[in-house]
């Protein structure tokens, strides 16, 4: 069942003036509904635009062509068998394999540009998130800082069906990583899973950015914050294509997961602390509706 509500939508203008305030309502909209949205985030128009239009010149380029390229795929989403009426390209974003990946489908300019402001972006955010937490302001984003973090970059492309053969143009979910930072063009798709199985449609924002908590915040936070499942509906609204640009903020590999000890002061750890190795690799065993961080709770 789809029904309409407004999630949270956080103004980042004010961040040096009323930081301890932006910090609650981040912290309210994780808890409450692992998801909201950021205007006014500092991310130029023109790196996000310039994206958008490299990332519409290699999706409309001969299939053959695209077939050729690293990362691309089409309807098949992952590994499982999992499928989706999209067709996506997923870049790693350390600075090797940006520089790896650099080819005439894009340019490095602008790729770079974009990831690198998209990073900054959410290691803001998770420097608020820890505040409000009453964490240090780097106890989450070094791991985005880190030069071997693990972070994805992913174009998903939705080109207008008129005969689906899934309603969804990308399956029910929650993200692995700790953070993403998701923006779209006009077109609608984007929902987000809400209590007694109801689903929450997404007004598209080409200015803002969706931000979406992660299964690893989640354990980082002991539960605290909330991995939020959501979708991708096939695009049968519209002639014109969805594409949404979508950042993975991911640890390290060999980076172990657990919470803070500040945060266990009252309450006791929920899961076992695991390396981000670890998780991805049970992540990637299993198809993409299926609940994995139950494998690692205590109890």
């Amino acid at each position: 069942m789809v029904v309409e509500v407004s999630p949270p939508t956080i103004d980042l203008s004010g961040k040096d003036e009323s930081q301890v305030q932006l910090s609650k309502l981040i912290v309210e909209a994780c808890e409450g509904y692992g998801f909201f949205k950021v205007v006014n985030h500092g991310v130029p128009v023109q790196i996000m635009r310039a994206m958008e239009d490299e990332s519409f010149e290699f999706f409309q380029k001969p299939s053959a062509e695209k077939q050729r390229s690293f990362g691309y795929g089409n309807k098949n989403i992952g590994v499982s068998g999992d499928k989706g009426e999209l067709e996506y390209l997923l870049l790693q974003t350390n600075q090797i394999s940006l520089i790896d990946n650099q080819s005439s489908q894009f340019s490095y300019r602008v790729v770079v540009g974009y990831v690198e402001a998209a990073r900054r972006l959410a290691c803001d955010l998770l420097g608020l998130m820890a505040e409000g937490l009453g964490l240090p302001k780097y106890s989450f984003s070094t791991l985005l800082t880190d030069p071997h973090t693990d972070s994805l970059f992913r174009l998903n492309h939705y080109p207008p069906v008129s005969h689906p053969s899934t309603i969804d143009g990308f399956g029910e979910h929650s993200d692995p990583q700790i953070l993403t930072l998701l923006t779209s063009n006009a077109v609608p798709g984007l929902q987000i899973s809400l209590p007694n199985a109801l689903w929450l449609p997404i007004t598209p924002d080409p200015h803002a950015f969706s931000v979406i908590v992660g299964d690893l915040l989640q354990v980082m936070t002991n539960g605290r914050f909330m991995s939020v499942r959501h979708r991708a509906i096939a695009n049968t609204s519209s002639t014109q294509s969805r594409l949404s640009m979508v950042f993975f903020g991911g640890p390290p590999p060999e980076t172990t997961i657990a919470c803070p000890p500040q945060l266990l002061k009252l309450n006791k750890p929920l899961y076992k602390p695991f390396t981000w190795a670890e998780y991805k690799s049970h992540t990637y065993a299993h198809r993409l509706g299926d609940t994995r961080l139950d494998h690692f709770k205590l109890f």
